[in-house]
């Protein structure tokens, strides 16, 4: 009866109908609230209005509290006082002596020896649990990258700076460019090969021999050169005591070549003396000069051009100047079937530069075609 009282008062609550009367019945009540005819029914009781009395609570004085804690920390102390323990289903482990109970370890008995019995009627083996291959946490590598991921391009002289601090072997190592070309430079028919002086020179001890007699020979031995000789340099290279293996570069005079083009030109192979590239002329004494710097350069199958210009032990002025005089020779090397339509557009692809046995760097193309200007202008004063 105490429940139906509770609905009727809620229906009474949410009814059109303000209030009723006390003394109504509860079946009145109910009929009423569910009724569809309006409060102002003449045919239905008007209803009596009974006001509502609020009800405040006074508020307890702050000495009323003995210890004078608020709700907060009330709330506070419940759920941090190890006196409150909180509200845990126990674990089998948690129970009375620590340990499961007799029950529970008869239970577990019963079913292991069912299994037992089971695996040897139907001869089913141990199921093994499956070990996780163990993953190989990778180390975080440092990389010179910027945030997209592409590898960050260094000024000239930054790039050989890097290359320098990154040469730590116990020998001078050699400062390589390797340039890859366009594709088009793929093709068999587009030759690039070229050959230069280095300013400063190559630091790689050249061998260069002179076929030369009288004066112009001892030019040659006054600028360095390592074998001179007339006749008797072509026989020691035609009876074979002389090795072609030791010899980088020939130089000879003008008098002297159809001797040498039809007795040893097959022995010398490429390195006989050719005069589009200087190794015959009459200045003997500045042809064994620039041969000791001189280096050839060709690209490979792949269009990738790989020369070294340089030991790391040159100061980074001379070896960007280096630089410079390789990437004009590069540009003065261009095919002529390929498009021209700038210096480097559709030539020059990337320009790393690295020690012997050190990581390479890339070098913007704006920074390499200043350091060209700068030796072609050297050049012609």
């Amino acid at each position: 009866m105490a429940a139906l009282q509770r609905l009727l008062s809620q229906a009474r609550r949410h009814s059109p109908i303000s209030c009723y009367c006390s003394s109504s019945s509860p079946w009145l009540l109910l009929h009423r609230s569910l009724c569809s005819s309006p409060p102002n029914d003449p045919n239905s009781n008007p209803p009596q209005c009974v006001p509502v009395q609020p009800v405040s609570y006074p508020i307890k004085p702050p000495g009323s509290n003995t210890q004078g804690w608020s709700r907060e920390d009330a709330r506070f102390v419940k759920d941090f006082n190890p006196l409150y323990p909180n509200r845990v289903a126990p674990l089998p482990e948690d129970a009375a002596g620590g340990g499961e109970s007799e029950e529970m370890e008869a239970e577990r008995r019963k079913i292991e020896a069912d299994n037992r019995v089971m695996r040897r009627v139907f001869r089913v083996g141990v199921e093994e649990q499956p070990v996780p291959f163990p993953k190989l946490v990778k180390a975080e590598e440092r990389k010179s990258n910027n945030s997209k991921g592409q590898k960050v391009v260094h000024d000239l002289k930054e790039a050989v700076q890097l290359v320098k601090a990154n040469a730590k072997r116990n020998f001078d190592e050699t400062l390589e460019a390797h340039v890859k070309l366009a594709v088009d430079l793929r093709r068999t028919d587009l030759k690039l090969t070229g050959s230069l002086s280095l300013p400063h020179g190559s630091g790689k001890a050249l061998r260069v021999a002179v076929f030369a007699e009288g004066t112009a020979a001892d030019k040659a031995r006054a600028a360095g050169a390592d074998l001179v000789g007339g006749e008797d340099l072509i026989e020691g290279i035609k009876n074979g005591s002389i090795n072609i293996k030791d010899i980088d570069k020939c130089i000879a005079m003008p008098q002297l070549m159809p001797r040498i083009g039809k007795e040893i030109s097959k022995k010398l192979n490429r390195l006989t003396p050719n005069a589009r590239d200087g190794s015959v002329t009459t200045d003997i004494s500045r042809a064994v000069k620039e041969a000791k710097k001189n280096i050839t350069f060709k690209k490979d199958k792949s269009a990738i051009v790989h020369v070294g210009l340089g030991k790391v032990s040159f100061t980074e002025e001379a070896l960007c100047e280096n630089m410079g005089a390789f990437v004009n020779a590069l540009l003065l090397a261009k095919p002529a079937g390929l498009k021209k339509s700038s210096k480097y557009a559709g030539y020059v692809t990337t320009f790393h530069i690295c020690s012997t046995m050190g990581p390479s760097f890339p070098v913007s193309i704006q920074s390499l075609s200043i350091a060209a200007d700068r030796y072609t202008k050297l050049q012609m004063r």
